[in-house]
């Protein structure tokens, strides 16, 4: 059994930052469970790192990007190493909002109402003529957001119809393509998802209250700016149901090992947003509360990650 974990952090994404920490503490937690582990940068010495260790693992911490968009699982196979996470086509299919609304739709999961609109066509139809028809659809406020982007980067709230255009702009500032949708009133939940080797389990959900009444990248990364409650404050059946939800997403985007679901409980029950298969593992991150909140230890699951990844190889 591999005793070498190789650790990926960092990157070239806008979450850069956020990756190292992440990678960071993982790092800490493997080698307090008695692995030999080696932190490395998304850079040309990784492949040379890997080619030489002896049986390795992977354990990727990059957010955003690369990381979750799929490709560097496609480079870990491709130089046949094993890793913790989902398949390439798992992650494309999570991290790009545009195709993992309609498959969790698809599996009967309560999703939001949403337009996508590439750049282009926002670009040559012109805003003026796509403002009116958006709001007959989806009525105000809305939510804007790039298709693929994390920690809430480029999203907007618009609550008034002349807001929209300055907010697809800022969206597109982080990719070619933006998802509106309708705004869910309600609390918001973290759910992680764990497969220990007997199916994938969900985890007590997290309660989010930013101080700011708004969870973006400020209020995810400043400690204090958000109060995090676990168990969430809801009823018993309603935690069934955002655990329940959580597992069936994991399972229709055919995630592997682990995720965390994002949900919003407004008044007609949860509401699945999205899906990652790289949640953070800073300290205010949600997946470590979560664990500890179960009764369970963060530097034990890591490693039993790693354990049932190198028993793939």
């Amino acid at each position: 059994m591999t005793k070498h974990v190789i650790v990926i952090a960092g990157g070239l994404s806008h979450e850069r930052e956020i990756s190292l920490e992440s990678g960071q503490r993982v790092a800490r937690e493997l080698t307090s469970a008695g692995f030999n582990v080696t932190v490395s940068d998304l850079d040309p010495s990784l492949i040379t790192l890997l080619k030489g260790a002896d049986q390795p693992v992977v354990f990727s911490m990059l957010h955003g990007g690369v990381g979750e968009d799929g490709a560097v699982a496609e480079v870990l196979d491709l130089v046949g190493v094993p890793f913790v996470g989902s398949r390439a086509v798992a992650c494309r299919a999570s991290y790009d909002k545009a195709l993992a609304i309609p498959v969790a739709a698809r599996a009967g999961l309560a999703t939001p109402a949403r337009v996508i609109l590439p750049h282009d066509m926002f670009r040559d139809l012109g805003a003026p003529n796509l403002m009116g028809l958006i709001e007959d659809r989806l009525g105000l406020p809305l939510v804007v957001k790039p298709s693929a982007s994390g920690s809430a980067l480029g999203v907007s709230i618009v609550e008034r119809i002349d807001d929209l255009p300055i907010a697809m702009v800022n969206a597109y500032a982080f990719g070619r393509t933006v998802v509106v949708e309708e705004f869910i009133a309600g609390v918001e939940v973290a759910v992680p998802v764990f497969d220990l080797g007997a199916g994938p389990q969900a985890f007590p959900p997290v309660e989010i209250r930013p101080q700011s009444g708004r969870y973006d990248f400020e209020a995810r990364y400043t400690a204090g700016a958000t109060t995090y409650i676990c168990p969430a404050r809801l009823d018993d059946d309603v935690i069934t149901a955002c655990q329940t939800m959580a597992v069936e997403a994991h399972q229709a985007l055919q995630l592997r090992d682990f995720s965390r679901a994002d949900i919003i409980v407004g008044q007609d029950g949860p509401v699945f947003i999205e899906s990652s298969v790289a949640p953070g593992m800073t300290e205010t991150s949600l997946v470590p509360l979560s664990l500890e909140t179960a009764g369970q230890s963060l530097s034990a699951v890591l490693a039993q990650l790693v354990r049932l990844a190198d028993q793939r190889q």
